[in-house]
């Protein structure tokens, strides 16, 4: 885990990004999968509800213009600096790493069954037993009650772990999700960053 240095008021200006998905590239994304970004002694695996379409046209997670993620993470201080979509397989030497309730891409989340997000939950219990994070950090108040049956689940620590992981839900990152600020959101990744056991010195 990075240490916890005082982080900038302003974000840096991340890498150049490649040129936006046309209409037609979104449209074709749709039902798409793509990859987790997953390493070993992982300190925290994030989720995702699912790929919208700019996501699974791009490869990249949380890649929406607009998302407030990757700024969160790094405002967090879970990351030295701020990373693009595009850089997402850098995050596992940071101990971190991204998956999503249900693999399908879709335009919006609404899209997806009751039924889709409780197989989702079964497929990250699976994930976590095998990967082993620290802690399953499920960006999405809605979509973890749905799949993993609790329905008065709030954002914050919960109570049950998955296996030897902790979790701990975030709000979601989406532009969308206006009730939640960037500096809120960032503020509840370092709630999270803040609760992991400082590495021995």
């Amino acid at each position: 885990m990075p240490p916890a240095n005082p982080v900038p008021p302003a974000d840096p200006v991340p890498p150049a990004r490649t040129a936006p998905p046309t209409r037609a590239e979104l449209d074709a994304a749709a039902d798409r999968t793509i990859d987790d970004v997953l390493g070993p002694s992982l300190d925290v695996l994030f989720c995702g509800i699912n790929p919208g379409l700019y996501s699974a046209a791009t490869g990249h997670h949380f890649a929406r213009p607009g998302n407030r993620f990757w700024p969160a993470l790094y405002r967090s201080g879970f990351t030295p600096r701020l990373f693009a979509p595009a850089e997402q397989w850098e995050l596992p030497s940071y101990g971190l790493g991204i998956t999503n309730v249900a693999a399908r891409a879709t335009a919006q989340a609404a899209e997806l069954s009751p039924e889709e997000f409780r197989e989702g939950g079964a497929r990250l219990a699976r994930l976590v037993a095998e990967v082993r994070p620290r802690v399953l950090a499920v960006a999405g108040v809605t979509a973890y009650r749905t799949a993993f049956g609790r329905p008065r689940a709030a954002i914050g620590p919960q109570e049950t772990g998955i296996g030897d992981a902790a979790v701990w839900v975030l709000p979601n990152p989406s532009g969308l999700n206006a009730h939640w600020t960037l500096d809120r959101i960032a503020g509840e990744m370092r709630r999270l960053r803040e609760s992991l056991p400082r590495p021995a010195t």
